[in-house]
């Protein structure tokens, strides 16, 4: 299974405002240059974070974004389901669950249990988590230099 580019980068942009922020807004262009992503693609994705209440922005100079809560309160899937429709293992399930083909295949079983594990796995897993994770990495990287 891949997740769409859209989780992938949703995630990283908040690890990256996580990271960087201190409390303070912070530009979509200085995430688009951490991260590499496309300024328009990740406009387009902090439209939908700033909907589902993921995060607030802040107009005028020194503005940006800043997350709407604490990053222990963000789960992964969350903000997953936030750009996401849904997350399935396979193309040919619909948003509940079910087989969208004509007949119901015996692996639907499967397939739903997956679904779920992977959303257990998602929900389990806080923004604060991973953006804990990257600040050890970067202080490995740091004395490493």
């Amino acid at each position: 299974m891949r997740m769409s580019t859209k989780a992938q980068y949703a995630v990283r942009a908040l690890v990256s405002l996580n990271l960087t922020s201190d409390g303070a807004p912070v530009s979509i262009k200085e995430i688009s240059a951490q991260e590499n992503i496309s300024l328009n693609y990740l406009e387009q994705l902090f439209v939908k974070l700033r909907r589902g209440e993921i995060v607030n922005s802040v107009r005028g100079p020194g503005g940006g974004y800043v997350l709407a809560r604490n990053a222990s309160e963000i789960s992964i899937d969350q903000i997953v389901d936030t750009v996401e429709e849904a997350i399935m293992p396979l193309s040919c399930m619909n948003n509940d669950g079910s087989c969208g083909c004509d007949l119901e295949c015996a692996t639907q079983a499967v397939w739903q249990g997956l679904g779920q594990q992977i959303r257990n796995f998602l929900a389990s897993m806080t923004l604060e988590d991973l953006t804990s994770e990257g600040r050890r990495r970067l202080a490995v990287r740091a004395s490493n230099n």
